[in-house]
């Protein structure tokens, strides 16, 4: 795993379960691979084993990743489908709207946001 900043704002265990939720979304964990152990990532970031062991249930529980005796966590077929919608389930219920709002507050056209997203590289 790459630096991770903590921050005051939500529990580490939540933290470190989005940091893996996002390095999935982003590729750079495939279905198959093996996370990192429970140990290696409480050295690594001075964290308590009980608190990185939380955040690998939540995953287990949500059968993003999968116990496997006596080898550690793995990720399950078809997790980064299963994130990728529930994402942006979330997206469009809890964020989209807030977004919408403040597009609405400034004024802001679907011309102009569409040239500014065209000029930031994304899809126009």
């Amino acid at each position: 795993m790459t630096a991770i900043e903590w921050s005051d704002g939500a529990p580490i265990y939540r933290q470190l379960k989005d940091r893996v939720v996002a390095m999935l979304l982003d590729g750079i964990l495939k279905p198959g691979d093996a996370l990192p152990s429970v140990r290696q990532v409480a050295a690594e970031y001075q964290l308590n084993p009980i608190t990185v062991s939380r955040a690998y249930q939540e995953l287990a529980d949500e059968a993003i990743v999968e116990k496997r005796r006596g080898l550690g966590m793995y990720v399950t077929e078809g997790a980064s489908e299963k994130l990728l919608s529930s994402e942006r389930d979330r997206f469009l219920k809890e964020e989209w709207p807030l977004v919408l709002e403040r597009i609405q507050r400034l004024g802001l056209s679907l011309d102009r946001l569409m040239q500014n997203a065209a000029a930031a590289g994304g899809q126009a």
